[in-house]
């Protein structure tokens, strides 16, 4: 359920988290109306990039192994006890050992409707960062809505700062296109290397302020590059049993 990536010297590999609890929705990922359990969709999605020489399942689950080794995935025992996901993350790359240039993707276990160009677009705005992830257009509406996160990036393309405030506030309604707000598409893009250090990284002011993890990485002093979609990209997560009967409507209407 791989393909090859001859666009990098380095192996870019997916590492799916696949945990079996959910507090909205118990046993999510092995939900299975379609015929497939949802956390197959997702493999599968993520295969689709042509730039990805592997996709993981990695779970603290022996039932969720089984189940991704039923339908001929790859998946990684993890331990129970990790914080937040990247820790996880850090931990199923050392199990596959992989190499500390190797790239890796971190798709979560609930968007089975992953597109391929939001990996892609990812993996080669990496550059010299340590970290990459996405951003989108979005709505006014969706700009002033505190549970959607904004990010602002710089001219060279890194994140200047993460927020569920509305930034950038335009304050002359001239400026008002030079101020259009991004959506941040949680997806991301890390070096081998760098998953291990931001293991030693202490929680800070601002990550415990917003509630977001990714600004631990600004406020210690790593950049995080952004690749910006074309596009309005939405949550394709699944976080409760409405929004997976709605996904199983609409891979009904593919078939």
């Amino acid at each position: 359920m791989a393909n090859a990536s001859p666009e990098s010297a380095s192996p870019v590999v997916a590492i799916i988290p696949g945990r079996l609890g959910s507090t909205r929705f118990p046993g999510k990922v092995l939900a299975s109306k379609t015929g497939k359990p949802l956390i197959q969709h997702v493999c599968e999605a993520a295969s689709k990039s042509k730039l990805l020489s592997r996709v993981v399942v990695a779970t603290d689950d022996e039932t969720v192994m089984a189940a991704v080794r039923s339908f001929g995935g790859e998946a990684v025992l993890t331990r129970t006890d990790h914080p937040n996901g990247t820790s996880r993350l850090a931990e199923a790359a050392k199990l596959l050992g992989l190499s500390p240039d190797a790239i890796v993707v971190n798709v979560q276990g609930d968007e089975p409707e992953i597109e391929p160009a939001v990996i892609e677009s990812a993996v080669r705005a990496l550059g010299n960062a340590p970290v990459a992830t996405v951003a989108s257009p979005m709505s006014e509406e969706d700009a002033g809505n505190p549970n959607i996160v904004k990010v602002v990036v710089r001219l060279d393309g890194t994140a200047l700062y993460f927020s569920r405030a509305r930034v950038p506030h335009v304050r002359d309604s001239a400026n008002a296109d030079s101020g259009r707000p991004l959506r941040h598409v949680g997806l991301y893009v890390y070096r081998r290397s760098f998953l291990d250090r931001y293991l030693t990284l202490a929680p800070t002011p601002l990550e415990r302020a917003e509630s977001l993890e990714q600004l631990r990485i600004l406020e210690h002093g790593f950049a995080i590059a952004v690749a910006i979609m074309p596009h309005e990209i939405g949550s394709a997560g699944i976080d409760t049993p409405e929004q997976y009967e709605a996904f199983v409507k609409r891979q009904a209407k593919r078939s």
